[in-house]
């Protein structure tokens, strides 16, 4: 279900009405701590960017920078991010820049540390241990908490995604962790034991758990199952039984996709971008859920205290939420939407598949374990 269009312009039109008269002072992000040493390359609607922020001149349309995962604009399946981009810009006359770092939240947490401009007024894709990394990681909130009063569909996202209970991260994006395989090759592995069999051997792919979301969230699904004091013996025998890694999702996939592995960790809407084109072999996107079980992956949008950008910050997170833009999104990225009051179309809700068993560690647990247990397992890994 979506929102009428006439809804949407006059959310906009509200938007200009409220901020409209602030635009000669420089409501966009920053203004006048421009770093002229500053380098930004852009392309296809990402901003690549090091250095500090830039500034607006009076009349120009305001401008809005928002960190992300390289996936999110440029993954193997489609992305969101361009149509994001060029929805809002229309809708609101803004320029909107995506922000993408190689080390993704990381950088952003580190410049923080070294009191550094963040050279981003938010960031899309904070997920719980991200989060949580954040705020071990530094003795001030890297992120701002929300006003939902001022955010016209946060009522409407789903309690069971809701991670952040001061508000500081709006969920706006989910899916389950799951092993995607080729049933021609394999299989399908019905526990997480199966995987360190010989008859599954040299044949998983996973993004490494030290700086993915889906390596670490199957790093967090097998300490669900062993416990902490039985997931290392699992991992030294997922190695010894061929495991392989890489350094992103987007380079485990496309080493799966090149059939360079039978199974791969990925995401349970895998089949939702694999039906959408008719020559795919749908054999290779079979999607296995060992123990009934699957990990929650949730993200969401945050936006960081550093910036002067409220207003526009508060506009975005509201269109983030609205149920057209959650369908959207969902559909582009290949994943679920957090509110109620969206859903996949129709033909597509048979591929987004849920486990029976969905598994989650709560805000404690993660920021009290889950640095050490990632730590931990890379070192197993880098043993391999």
């Amino acid at each position: 279900m979506s929102r009428e269009s006439g809804e949407r312009s006059s959310s906009r039109r509200a938007f200009v009405a409220a901020v409209g008269s602030t635009t000669a002072l420089g409501l966009a992000g920053c203004i006048g701590s421009t770093d002229t040493s500053e380098t930004t390359t852009t392309t296809g609607g990402t901003t690549t960017t090091t250095g500090g922020t830039t500034a607006t001149t009076s009349g120009e349309p305001q401008s809005l920078r928002v960190g992300t995962t390289q996936a999110y604009v440029d993954a193997v399946s489609t992305s969101a991010g361009d149509w994001v981009k060029a929805t809002f810009e229309s809708e609101y006359d803004v320029d909107f820049e995506w922000v993408v770092r190689e080390n993704e939240l990381n950088d952003f947490i580190q410049r923080k540390q070294q009191g550094a401009a963040l050279g981003a007024d938010g960031y899309v894709g904070v997920t719980p241990t991200g989060l949580v990394r954040a705020d071990r990681n530094l003795d001030e909130s890297l992120f701002a908490a929300f006003d939902t009063s001022r955010i016209s569909n946060s009522d409407d996202v789903v309690d069971a995604y809701r991670f952040d209970p001061q508000q500081r991260v709006l969920p706006t994006g989910s899916s389950y962790v799951c092993i995607v395989y080729d049933e021609n090759e394999v299989d399908a592995p019905e526990t997480l034991d199966d995987l360190t069999k010989d008859a599954w051997a040299d044949s998983l792919i996973l993004a490494n758990p030290q700086d993915t979301v889906t390596g670490l969230s199957f790093l967090l699904w097998t300490v669900k199952e062993y416990g902490p004091d039985g997931y290392l013996d699992y991992w030294d025998r997922l190695v010894d039984n061929g495991l392989q890694t890489s350094g992103s999702w987007n380079a485990a996939y496309t080493a799966y996709s090149n059939q360079e592995a039978s199974m791969v960790v990925s995401y349970s809407t895998d089949q939702v971008y694999a039906s959408q084109s008719e020559d795919t072999d749908m054999a290779r996107h079979q999607i296995a859920f060992p123990n009934d079980q699957g990990y929650a992956y949730v993200s969401g949008v945050a936006q960081f205290a550093d910036s002067d950008n409220d207003d526009l910050l508060h506009t975005f997170a509201d269109f983030m939420l609205e149920a057209e833009t959650q369908r959207e999104v969902a559909v582009k990225n290949v994943g679920i939407p957090t509110v109620s009051d969206a859903s996949l179309p129709e033909e597509m809700q048979q591929y987004a598949h849920v486990p029976e068993n969905k598994l989650q560690y709560g805000y404690e647990t993660l920021r009290d374990n889950a640095d050490e247990w990632r730590e931990d397992v890379s070192r197993r890994i880098a043993t391999q």
